[in-house]
């Protein structure tokens, strides 16, 4: 696994609606937040990526406040973004509740 050169970034980037960059360097992640109608919705929301992160072994940072979630995902490993970021980043945005 390498770190996405920025032409592939920005073209990967283009596809996940609602996605976008968060940091630089090695700290470059992409991000998106949701806002949920309750604290319980949300905390069902991080359960299901909780679930995800472990069948994908790829953890995001998430930021839950209230009824809202920020999930961030970046490649450590690579000190940036990876193809395994942006498929982790379609798995999210298929979650139950994702869609709210």
């Amino acid at each position: 696994m390498r770190a996405m050169q920025a032409t592939e970034v920005v073209t990967a980037l283009v596809q996940l609606p609602g996605w976008r960059l968060h940091g630089e360097g090695d700290t470059l992640a992409i991000e998106k937040d949701w806002r949920f109608a309750s604290h319980v919705q949300a905390m069902l929301f991080v359960n299901h990526l909780g679930w995800l992160a472990e069948s994908m072994g790829h953890h995001p940072e998430v930021v839950l406040n209230h009824a809202h979630c920020v999930v961030r995902w970046r490649t450590h490993d690579v000190k940036g973004l990876s193809r395994r970021d942006f498929e982790a980043a379609r798995q999210t945005d298929a979650l139950p509740g994702a869609a709210l």
